[in-house]
C-alpha cells in the first residue's frame, strides 16, 4: 500500500530488511581483498539501507568494486510490485543483484564509448563534422557541428522541437522519424557552441553515425565491441523477451513533480515525466533502440564496464579499448559551466559526466571521477583517485523528497570510506 509523507508517494518498507535483501555470495569478496575494512563495507551498506528506507525506491541494486575486487554486490526491495500506487494484491517479485534495470540516461556513457571505439578503429574522426557522415544533418545551419561537440553536449540540438500530437513517446521510439526531425532542426543558438545537455537527441545522431559507417545496427556494434568482450548477460539496448519477466519495472515516487520543474523535465525529455515512466514498462519500449536511454544492465555489469575503463581499456587480459581511447573519452571538455538544459553547473568529457570538487555528482572531492547519471537517481561511475567502479541502480523515479538527503549521505560514505 502506498505510504505518503507530506504528499510524497512512498513504497512500503519493512522494519527488518533481511527478507528483501539479496547478496551475491558467488561474486562478493572479503572487504580486505579490496583494501577495505569490514567496518567500511558495513558503513556503505548501512547507508544504502538508509536510502532504501527513504521509501522512494521499490528496488535498489548496488555493485562496488575496489582495487578491481567486488566488495558489494547486493539488492534491496522488489523488482516488481510494492511501488507507489500499487495495491497489496499485486504480485511482488524480489529484486536480485543480477536484476536487469533500465539505465535511462546512464546509457549515454556506453553509446559514447562505442563512438570512441569507432574512432579508434579509424571509422570516424571525432573532430570531423557530423555532416561528413550524415550529409542531411547540415540543414538549417548545423553544417559545422563536430562529432566531439555532440559528445560534449554542445551540438546545438538539445531538444526535439515538437508539440501537440508529435510530443508523444511513440515519436521517441521511431528511429527514422527522430533522425529526420533532428536533421531538419535549426540550431538553438548561432553564436557558437553552448553547453546544453542533449537528453535524447544526441544519442540518435551518434547511433546513426555508427550505423552509417559500419553498415550494421548499433546493437550489433555494442554486442561485438563491448557486450561479448566483457562477458555480459544483458547490457543491451532494450530487453529480450526471455528476460523481461525478471526485469525491473519503474515507478513514479517522491514528491509530485509540479511547475516549474515539471516544465523543465518535460522540455528535456520531450514528453511529460509520468508518460516516460509508463512507457518504460511496455514491450514496445523494451523492443526499441534508444541510444541515449534504454540500455538494460545489472548493477554488476555496469560496474564491470567502468572497471574496464579504470583499467585503461583492459578486461581479463584483453584490450577492449586502447589506453589512448579511454584517456580521450574521460578528458574534461569544459570547466564547470552552466548547463542550459539542466539549469545547473556541469562538467563533461566527450560523452561522460565528470565529478567535481568540493562536491560533485559522485560525492565530495570527486574531481577525478567520471560516469553518468540516469533518470532519476541511477548512477554509474569510476573514480581513479579511490580505485573504485560503482553502480547504483534504482527503480523509483523521484525528483524531490527526503531521499535526496539519504542519497547524498550514501555518496559521501562511499567517497569517505574508499579514500586513499
Amino acid at each position: 500500500m502506498t505510504r505518503s509523507l507530506l504528499g510524497a508517494a512512498l513504497v512500503d518498507v519493512p522494519e527488518e530488511l533481511g527478507d528483501v535483501t539479496g547478496i551475491d555470495t558467488r561474486t562478493e569478496r572479503p572487504p580486505g581483498a579490496g583494501g577495505l575494512s569490514a567496518r567500511a563495507v558495513d558503513a556503505i551498506w548501512g547507508a544504502t539501507e538508509d536510502l532504501y528506507r527513504s521509501g522512494a525506491y521499490p528496488a535498489i541494486t548496488l555493485c562496488l568494486r575496489r582495487q578491481g575486487q567486488i566488495v558489494l554486490n547486493r539488492s534491496l526491495g522488489h523488482a516488481r510490485g510494492n511501488g507507489p500506487m500499487n495495491n497489496d494484491r499485486e504480485p511482488r517479485l524480489l529484486a536480485r543483484p543480477d536484476t536487469p534495470v533500465c539505465l535511462f540516461s546512464a546509457s549515454k556513457a556506453v553509446t559514447a564509448i562505442l563512438v570512441h571505439k569507432l574512432a579508434e578503429e579509424g571509422g570516424i574522426h571525432l573532430d570531423e563534422r557530423v555532416s561528413h557522415y550524415l550529409p542531411e544533418f547540415a540543414a538549417a545551419g548545423k553544417g559545422e557541428t563536430t562529432v566531439a561537440e555532440v559528445l560534449a553536449h554542445r551540438g546545438g540540438f538539445p531538444m526535439f522541437d515538437v508539440a501537440g500530437d508529435a510530443a508523444q513517446v511513440e515519436t521517441l521510439l521511431d528511429w527514422d522519424r527522430c533522425i529526420e526531425m533532428i536533421c531538419a532542426a535549426r540550431p538553438t543558438w548561432r553564436d557558437g557552441p553552448r553547453m546544453a545537455y542533449h537528453a535524447i537527441t544526441g544519442g540518435f545522431i551518434l547511433g546513426e553515425i555508427i550505423q552509417r559507417v559500419t553498415g550494421a545496427p548499433i546493437s550489433e556494434y555494442l554486442d561485438t565491441r563491448l557486450r561479448r568482450p566483457l562477458g555480459m548477460k544483458t547490457f543491451t539496448y532494450g530487453l529480450e523477451p526471455a528476460l523481461r519477466p525478471n526485469g525491473a519495472l519503474n515507478y513514479a515516487a517522491g514528491q509530485p513533480v509540479r511547475f516549474p520543474l515539471s516544465a523543465v523535465v518535460a522540455r528535456a525529455l520531450t514528453v511529460p515525466f509520468e508518460k516516460v515512466i509508463e512507457a518504460s514498462n511496455t514491450d514496445v519500449f523494451m523492443e526499441a533502440v534508444v541510444p541515449a536511454g534504454n540500455l538494460y544492465a545489472s548493477a554488476e555489469e555496469l560496474s564491470r564496464f567502468y572497471q574496464m575503463l579504470l583499467n585503461g581499456g583492459s578486461w581479463q587480459g584483453e584490450q577492449v579499448l586502447q589506453e589512448a581511447t579511454v584517456a580521450r573519452a574521460v578528458r574534461p571538455a569544459n570547466r564547470l559551466q552552466f548547463d542550459h538544459t539542466l539549469k545547473i553547473p556541469m562538467r563533461y568529457s566527450e560523452g561522460l559526466m565528470l565529478g567535481a570538487n568540493p562536491f560533485g555528482l559522485y560525492g565530495p572531492m570527486t574531481g577525478t571521477a567520471y560516469g553518468h547519471l540516469g533518470f532519476m537517481n541511477i548512477l554509474g561511475w569510476a573514480d581513479p583517485s579511490r580505485d573504485i567502479a560503482v553502480s547504483l541502480l534504482v527503480t523509483g523515479k523521484a525528483v524531490l523528497g527526503g531521499h535526496l538527503i539519504a542519497l547524498g549521505e550514501l555518496l559521501t560514505t562511499i567517497a569517505w570510506q574508499c579514500r586513499k
